[in-house]
């Protein structure tokens, strides 16, 4: 039976669970399908493909970079994974903030975050028919995008557990090959390598060709701006929580396995890459950091294996692009904030219309990326570039009001738990501000935050004036006006 849609948030108050499964969507993530998710949804194909600009910029000081985003989102997540695990839903933050910031919060960073993902997948769509165009150049760019957005559509509608085994299997690709690359790699940094052609490789590159800090300390801070953006992602596995078979379980494991996931995935591999070739090598500029390093050590084919690989990074980027928007739209459907259909499931469990309406905006995005490419295209891009931080900050701000809700209404459902809270939930608001700040003196950074805010500040405007207008606001207002009046 489908979910019945709420049209108020009296009616349903975000996270209350629908009838037969959470939010009324089928329980059909198994926990290794979350397993996964939880890995491999902080390795983008933005690792593969972004990281040779960061070593440009910073040197092996790219190193911090990643570790001060790191640190970053292991404080996000551990905020996130506390809200998660006490109330498991499919809109995740943006229903949390509904409920401790206010409806506008909850409309605003659920649309602005569905605009995010809608625009990803016209990124990823292109990425991917570029790969495919270049082995197959008898189909065109534009129907292998078409191709890829079809496939992912239909696995998507399918069943939530097509949408896991797809994810699985794209994930574990990601993880085995970085796991593989950190210890081939590693063995030829140290020289136990049997026939490598590196014998250059060592940590010394960590402080010659300028030192460790070759451009100075403030390209630390540009290498943040440079690698902030490839972690985003990681948040949608408490999304996926709400259709797994054990939610609170899954939210905990996610949450407490994410510090070695950004230490061995990003760091291990950064600082393989910089121990092989000098951090100014010509090599990582022409063909990319990891590919260069493959070539380094003798790897056959080393382009082509990294092709496949980011191919897969690109596929599950849009799989769960495909996913995390649907649930968003299903999720603000829920609370009235979306059309009443998005908020319906199908007898499978699958909300086909969030899908659909979802996917259908993918593709109008993708037919901007080739018609608009440098103008609407760019527009959207850019509008959307600094949606990650923000989203981030409203983590924030919604666990400092949720941990009072939460300890109030249930305690024994506090099973995760911010550190040192709410000390460490203000420095990670310090730490975000700043680098939006810090973007406004970058000259792409400063385009993306200006852009996004003004895109978010339309989009909170709208949700201000809309919640102001709803009835149940016009009702509570006469309520007081006349409680007001009898007053002695």
């Amino acid at each position: 039976m489908s979910a019945q849609p709420t049209t108020t948030s009296e009616q349903q108050r975000p996270g209350d669970p629908g009838p037969g499964s959470p939010d009324g969507l089928k329980a059909g993530l198994k926990n290794r399908h979350l397993s996964m998710i939880a890995i491999g949804g902080v390795i983008g194909a933005g690792l593969f493909v972004g990281s040779s600009a960061g070593i440009a910029k910073a040197g092996p000081a790219i190193l911090i970079s990643y570790a001060l985003v790191g640190l970053m989102v292991v404080l996000v997540m551990r905020m996130l994974g506390e809200m998660a695990a006490a109330d498991p839903t499919s809109g995740s933050f943006s229903a949390y903030a509904d409920r401790a910031l206010g409806r506008w919060a909850g409309f605003s960073i659920g649309w602005l975050y569905w605009f995010f993902w809608v625009v990803v997948l016209a990124v990823e769509a292109t990425a991917g028919a570029v790969i495919l165009e270049g082995w197959v150049p008898s189909v065109p760019q534009w129907a292998w995008a078409l191709i890829v957005m079809v496939v992912l559509t239909a696995t998507n509608l399918v069943s939530v557990a097509s949408y896991g085994e797809f994810e699985f299997w794209f994930a574990g690709i990601k993880v085995v090959a970085i796991a593989a690359f950190i210890v081939i790699g590693g063995l030829a940094v140290f020289g136990v390598l049997p026939g490598s052609d590196n014998p250059g490789a060592g940590l010394d590159h960590l402080t010659d060709h300028g030192g460790f800090l070759p451009n100075g300390p403030g390209a630390i801070l540009t290498g943040v701006l440079l690698v902030v953006f490839s972690f985003m992602g990681s948040e949608i596995v408490t999304l996926a929580a709400g259709e797994s078979e054990d939610p609170q379980r899954a939210v905990s494991k996610a949450t407490n396995s994410v510090i070695w996931r950004i230490a061995v995935f990003y760091l291990g591999s950064i600082f393989v890459v910089i121990t092989l070739l000098p951090w100014d090598s010509k090599q990582i500029a022409d063909k990319g950091s990891y590919v260069a390093s493959l070539d380094s050590i003798g790897i056959p084919h080393a382009g082509q294996v990294m092709n496949v690989i980011v191919l897969t990074a690109v596929l599950s980027c849009l799989n769960s692009g495909l996913y995390t928007a649907s649930r968003m739209a299903f999720s603000l459907g829920q609370r009235g904030d979306a059309p009443a259909a998005f908020a319906r499931t199908n007898s499978r469990g699958v909300p086909q219309a969030a899908i659909l309406g979802s996917v259908v905006f993918g593709f109008v995005a993708v037919w901007f990326n080739y018609q608009w490419k440098d103008t609407v295209f760019d527009f959207l891009l850019n509008s959307s570039g600094a949606i990650a931080l923000f989203v981030w900050l409203v983590i924030c701000f919604t666990q400092l009001r949720m941990r009072g809700i939460i300890l109030r209404e249930n305690p024994d459902k506090l099973v995760v738990r911010m550190w040192l809270f709410p000390y460490l939930t203000w420095l990670t608001i310090a730490m975000i501000s700043f680098v939006l700040v810090y973007m406004l003196t970058d000259d792409a950074g400063r385009e993306q935050v200006l852009l996004s805010a003004l895109v978010a500040a339309l989009v909170v405007a709208f949700a201000l004036v809309r919640d102001k207008m709803s009835p149940s606001h016009q009702a509570k207002s006469t309520e007081s006006k006349t409680k007001e009046s009898v007053a002695p």
